[in-house]
């Protein structure tokens, strides 16, 4: 079945069945099992909980159920937008793009950036694109407050300490494309992290737009617009999960 993770008869665990019906990712249904808002078949469920073809599976009393197509939608995000579907944030991207169907983010970028996000009902191929393992690649294309140096490119590739997270970047591409711009291409996820490194090393970002996602890249999709990912594509950004 498209954009199930039960493509047979077998029993799958109930966090996974969660992220198929496209409710959330099986990190955030984790957490739905925990509060005792997911049942099976009227009982509530625990972690352990495995799910048949023939059992119905419920979230807040709602029967859920795996979604029959996968929906891939690219949005070149605005400035002032934020990757949360929290009706609380008035300027969550789920109310901006107002799609019919529940869609999540693949990954984030800050409210302060632009570019490429996408957008989905997978959860399955959704967790699998953001393991830092993966290493799927994502292109950026980066302004600063001052002129570059030489110094600060290899620095940016080779990998920089973040004290306030405590990590050290994985060496990436970078590549000088004006005196105060740059490519980067990175395959990891840390929250900021381009900003950061920056910061770590004198710069202030000012401006910041994603322009590729593992195969997918913006093309000239204008700013504040949405289209679906062909089915080519789809295809694509599939396989890159192994």
């Amino acid at each position: 079945m498209p954009g199930s993770d039960n493509p047979s008869s077998e029993p799958v665990r109930i966090n996974r069945y969660i992220a198929s019906c496209g409710i959330c990712s099986r990190r955030a249904a984790d957490k739905l099992i925990e509060e005792g808002r997911i049942t099976i078949n009227g009982k509530t469920a625990d972690m352990g909980s495995r799910v048949a073809p023939s059992d119905e599976v419920a979230f807040d009393g709602k029967v859920i159920k795996p979604n029959t197509s996968d929906i891939f939608i690219m949005l070149n995000k605005p400035r002032g937008i934020t990757c949360t579907a929290s009706p609380d944030d008035p300027d969550n991207i789920i109310d901006y793009i107002g799609y019919p169907e529940r869609l999540f983010t693949i990954g984030r970028l800050d409210k302060e950036s632009t570019g490429l996000i996408l957008l989905t009902n997978d959860g399955i191929t959704a967790n699998l694109l953001l393991r830092t393992e993966g290493a799927h690649e994502k292109e950026y294309l980066v302004a600063v407050d001052k002129p570059l140096t030489d110094d600060f490119i290899s620095k940016m590739g080779s990998g920089i300490y973040l004290p306030d997270l405590d990590r050290t970047t994985l060496p990436c591409k970078v590549k000088k494309t004006g005196e105060r711009t740059f490519k980067i291409i990175l395959t990891q996820g840390l929250n900021r992290q381009i900003r950061r490194m920056c910061e770590e090393t004198g710069y202030r970002v000012v401006r910041l737009k994603r322009i590729r996602f593992a195969n997918i890249s913006l093309g000239d999709l204008e700013t504040g617009k949405t289209r679906k990912l062909t089915e080519k594509e789809i295809g694509e950004l599939k396989a890159v999960t192994g």
